[in-house]
This record gives C-alpha cells, structure tokens and sequence, in this order.
C-alpha cells in the first residue's frame, strides 16, 4: 500500500523562472566538458553546502571545474540565480492536487538545491503546509543521486521503500536513485517527450498510476 509520496521541487512541482539555471551555469562559465559528466559534480559543489551567500557557491563552482570567472560573469550567475527563483511558479494543478493527495498520503520533498531558492519559493507560496518533512541537498550534505540518500529519508521517516513512490522529471537524479533503493518511480513529463515505464504530463494523472 502506497503511504508515502516523495516529490521532487524543481520541473516537478515548480516551473524555474528562466530556462534551466543549471546548464547556464555552465554555459556562462564555459565549462567545457559533457553535460552528464558535469551536472552532478555541480550539484555535488554547489548544493551539499550550506554557503551563507550565493557568490560563495559560484567561486566554489568555478574552482571545482578550475575555471576563471570574471566580476562581471559572477554577476551574471548570481543574477540569473536569483531571477531563476523570483520568477518560479507552481505549474498550474500543483498546490490543488497537492491538497487533495496530502488527504490520503505522507506527502514529502526530496530535492538537490541550494538554500537560497527553495526556501524563498516555498515561502512565497506558502507550500510548506503541505508537506510532512523537506529533505534538502544542502542540509542531508548529499544529493539524491548519492547511496545514502534515500535510505536515510526513508529512517527519518519510519518508512519502507514498498510504503513509497517517488515522482521526479529527472531519469538520472529521481527515476534511477529511487529504482535503486527498491522505490517505485514515476516520471513527469509534461512535453510527453521522453520514454520510462511509468509516466505522468502532470499531477492530475497521478492517482491513476500509485
């Protein structure tokens, strides 16, 4: 029986207010390597620290890929950052279904982040209430991605990996990471535009899937 839902924030739950601030990121610091190969480290870099600033997050980055970022790039991270967050809103059904799941689950969230955004788009939008715990990158010191994740969200919460259902927009971040730990997975996909056993365009499918 399905008790507990774990939701991803970011392309799940909440739309970014700017085209996907990570591949900016690299974008505007000229990384060049791979895409795959890239995003994990910058997760790992800039989302397993609880930096008091968001300028410290970004020199931690560019030291992490041993590249030179200019005042005026930092200016152009941190802008788009926080523009990024500003401009983040709920996909239309979100807190509807959200406080219609909330009635017959544990509703969770699970998400790599910094601290800076995911704080002020819950609080501006006042969704906190309707999750039990929040599980955050930058405070666990792990993302999802890593072993111990989600067996340590599944102790704090009392739960058994058969009791819950992860549901993410990321194959590599959310789909695998549950699938692993025993988790059933179900993606969002909104452009319908990707292949995975079980898949949702938004919220509103998903009692029809769990």
């Amino acid at each position: 029986m399905v008790k507990v839902l774990l939701f991803d924030f970011w392309g799940t739950l909440m739309e970014n207010g700017v085209w996907s601030p990570t591949r900016q990121v690299k974008e505007i610091l000229g990384i060049p390597i791979l895409f795959s190969e890239y995003v994990v480290r910058f997760e790992k870099t800039m989302m397993t620290s609880d930096f008091p600033e968001l300028r410290m997050a970004f020199e931690n980055v560019a030291q992490e890929f041993k590249v030179d970022c200019s005042e005026r790039q930092m200016e152009m991270l941190i802008g788009m950052w926080n523009k990024s967050w500003m401009l983040a809103r709920p996909y239309p059904e979100t807190t509807e279904m959200l406080a219609e799941l909330q009635k017959k689950h544990r509703l969770v969230l699970v998400s790599n982040t910094d601290r800076f955004s995911i704080n002020n788009v819950l609080n501006k939008f006042g969704m906190k209430k309707y999750f039990e715990k929040v599980f955050c990158s930058y405070e666990l010191g792990l993302i999802k991605t890593d072993s111990e994740f989600l067996p340590k969200v599944l102790a704090e919460l009392g739960a058994t990996a058969e009791e819950c259902v992860m549901i993410g927009d990321s194959l590599e971040s959310d789909m695998l990471p549950a699938q692993k730990a025993g988790i059933k997975a179900v993606m969002m996909d909104r452009r319908n535009s990707r292949q995975f056993g079980l898949k949702i365009r938004n919220l509103n499918e998903l009692e029809s899937v769990l």
